[in-house]
């Protein structure tokens, strides 16, 4: 009798790139909760006080422009928004790592089209600052959703 091959949901080797990109992922996803939790630690004042130093040290106008709003716009309140933005953030990547360690297909789909939503971004960036960095960033990205790409095909089969 001979052997059918390694099963593709249970034999790690069937889906090369995943575990790199599920690290990746995680990387992410702790460094955005890193952010959440010092937001919420931190809370409004020192980010108050890093804004009116940038104002000052570039000598912006304390009261137009975007810093100016910025500085204006920090409160506790919105210090909470964007906090549960960044876990929410975190969350989803977290969740994401967690699946494509495991070899899931939705994570795979969410990985691929995730991914797939930063390459404009990443032509745009390129066309308007070229250099090895803009080059880099693209060709990662590339990679990451050929391999995610490749992977929902070869479970498609």
């Amino acid at each position: 009798m001979t052997d059918p091959g390694p099963h593709y949901d249970t034999d790690p080797k069937a889906h090369p790139g995943l575990h790199a990109i599920a690290a990746v992922e995680a990387g992410k996803g702790l460094l955005a909760l890193s952010a959440a939790s010092g937001l919420e630690l931190l809370g409004p004042a020192p980010l108050q006080r890093w804004i009116e130093l940038l104002i000052h040290r570039f000598h912006l106008d304390p009261e137009h422009g975007s810093m100016a709003w910025l500085a204006h716009s920090i409160s506790p309140g919105s210090v909470h928004l964007a906090a549960g933005i960044v876990f929410a953030y975190a969350a989803l990547h977290l969740l994401e790592a967690w699946g494509l360690w495991k070899a899931k297909a939705w994570a795979s789909w969410l990985g691929c089209l995730g991914a797939a939503l930063y390459l404009p971004f990443d032509l745009y960036a390129l066309a308007r600052h070229p250099g090895w960095l803009a080059i880099a960033v693209l060709i990662i990205n590339v990679i990451v959703v050929w391999v995610l790409a490749r992977d929902i095909l070869k479970r498609r089969r």
